[in-house]
């Protein structure tokens, strides 16, 4: 971990928990492969790891047990949350570039983003959809949204 911490981007990820949602897993898992600062789950504590392929065991996860926590930590770190759900009112991500300091945060699979999230987000980004389902996995939303980032901000990984 540490020497990843050498490396890692200023972006951070956050995710709901508030009905055990399967797809924390595979956020921590793509916020490894995108070198993501850290992970904060909003919510329950407890979320299944098998999805993260022991991945979390190089990438920062921090617990904040309420929105109200989380909002309160993001303000003191000066980051900005951006939402990323296919709300009515969301804009395209493909046409924006996401800010280089941010907390990139998805709600859970069904309902997405809460009230109090959305309400939390200094912006709104939807991923584009072209077929017939409501919305796509938070988890591969996720993976989008960081190749976003990072596309933006990182350009090609090293040799």
């Amino acid at each position: 971990m540490a020497d990843l911490d050498q490396r890692r981007h200023t972006f951070h990820v956050a995710i709901e928990n508030w009905q055990h949602d399967f797809n924390i897993g595979t956020v921590v898992r793509n916020a490894n492969a995108f070198l993501a600062a850290e992970v904060h789950i909003v919510g329950l504590r407890r979320w299944n790891r098998r999805g993260a392929m022991v991945t979390d065991r190089y990438q920062h996860v921090r617990h904040h047990p309420t929105i109200d926590d989380f909002t309160g930590w993001a303000a003191t770190a000066d980051l900005p949350i951006i939402g990323i759900d296919n709300l009515p009112g969301s804009r395209p991500m493909e046409t924006v570039t996401l800010p280089r300091e941010c907390v990139l945060i998805f709600g859970q699979e069904g309902p997405g983003l809460s009230d109090a999230a959305r309400a939390a987000c200094s912006e709104l980004f939807s991923i584009a959809q072209y077929g017939s389902t409501r919305s796509i996995n938070a988890g591969v939303a996720s993976g989008i949204a960081m190749h976003s980032w990072v596309r933006a901000h990182a350009g090609p990984p090293p040799d």
